[in-house]
C-alpha cells in the first residue's frame, strides 16, 4: 500500500513529538509505578485504584501508538517553503477572513495537527479546502451542514 505523506508544519511536528516524548518518558513510567502500587494493595477484583490505573495505562498506550503511527508518515514543511511567496494559501498560511461579518483568524495545518478551538484548521476541513489556493481579496464558498457560507479573505501571511 502506497501512502501519501501527511503534510505537517514544523511547529506541529515539534508539538506532536514533544507529546510523544512526554508520554513515553514521563507518563508511561509514572502509570507503570501507579499500577504496581495499586496491585500491591491486594485483591485485584475489588481494587478500584488498580482498575483506574490500568484504564489510564491503556489510554496512554493507545495515544502513544496513535502518535507513532501519525509521525511515521509525515512530510515536515519548512516554514519558508510552506508559505508561498506569492500569497497563495496553503499549509502553514496564517489567514484572516471576514466570516459572516466577523474577522476570524486561522492557521492552515495538516490534518494530524488540526485544533479548531485554537484556530488551527486542517486543509482537509471544509473551510481549509475552500481557502487553499486563494489569495487576499478573494472570496470563497464554504459548504457546511447548514448550507453554503461565503467568506472574504482579508489577509494572508
Amino acid at each position: 500500500m502506497d501512502h501519501k505523506p501527511t503534510p505537517v508544519t514544523r511547529e506541529g511536528f515539534e508539538r506532536l513529538t514533544g507529546e510523544l516524548r512526554d508520554l513515553t518518558d514521563v507518563k508511561r513510567p509514572n502509570i507503570v509505578a501507579a499500577v504496581a502500587e495499586a496491585r500491591s494493595h491486594g485483591d485485584l477484583r475489588e481494587n478500584a485504584a488498580y482498575d483506574a490505573a490500568r484504564q489510564d495505562q491503556a489510554m496512554i498506550e493507545k495515544r502513544i501508538i496513535e502518535l507513532e503511527t501519525m509521525l511515521r508518515n509525515v512530510d515536515v514543511l519548512d516554514d519558508s517553503a510552506s508559505r508561498n511567496a506569492n500569497g497563495v494559501i496553503g499549509v502553514g498560511s496564517k489567514v484572516t477572513v471576514d466570516f459572516d461579518g466577523e474577522d476570524e483568524q486561522y492557521t492552515l495545518v495538516g490534518a494530524i495537527e488540526a485544533k479548531p478551538t485554537v484556530g488551527l484548521i486542517s486543509t482537509e476541513s471544509p473551510i481549509g479546502r475552500a481557502l487553499v489556493g486563494k489569495k487576499a481579496g478573494d472570496s470563497a464558498v464554504v459548504e457546511t451542514p447548514g448550507g453554503s457560507t461565503s467568506l472574504t479573505i482579508r489577509d494572508v501571511e
